[in-house]
């Protein structure tokens, strides 16, 4: 895919995920956790605006072609298990990694195991994703391909 292409499909994808965080902020009231839910809601709309901004920042990177690519695919992970473990712990009602927003409230363990795995393996790539931006958007940089 070529640069305007990942570029025209982080907009595409930005707007989507804002769509499934308005949804989802129409049904919090019927989750297990309703605030989890709320926090779903926010997660698909800030992650959405967070994809937003990096596909208009994107012919601004100065990065080689394979740091190009993982970033494009770190980015979707990465904003796609945020919104998608959060809601999850909304509709399970899981607490152990989040435990104010889910005080109260007790799932299954294979359950919270499932919303861990989410939520601590977005929380690595978002870093990373972050990382590999700021080096392509270092001052002086030289693109390479």
């Amino acid at each position: 895919m070529r640069g305007d292409d990942k570029s025209r499909a982080l907009l595409w994808h930005g707007v989507f995920l804002f769509l499934l965080g308005l949804l989802t902020g129409l049904v919090t009231g019927a989750m297990n956790n309703p605030r989890m839910g709320l926090s779903a809601h926010l997660q698909g709309v800030l992650n959405g605006l967070f994809l937003l901004a990096l596909g208009l920042l994107w012919g601004r990177l100065r990065l080689a072609a394979r740091w190009l690519t993982m970033l494009f695919w770190l980015a979707l992970y990465g904003t796609y298990v945020n919104w998608a473990s959060t809601l999850a712990a909304a509709i399970f009602g899981t607490s152990r990694t989040t435990p104010i927003a889910g005080a109260g409230h007790h799932a299954a363990a294979w359950q919270e195991n499932l919303v861990d795995a989410g939520l601590y393996s977005l929380s690595v790539v978002m870093l990373a994703v972050c990382v590999i931006a700021l080096v392509g958007l270092r001052p002086g940089a030289d693109r390479t391909h």
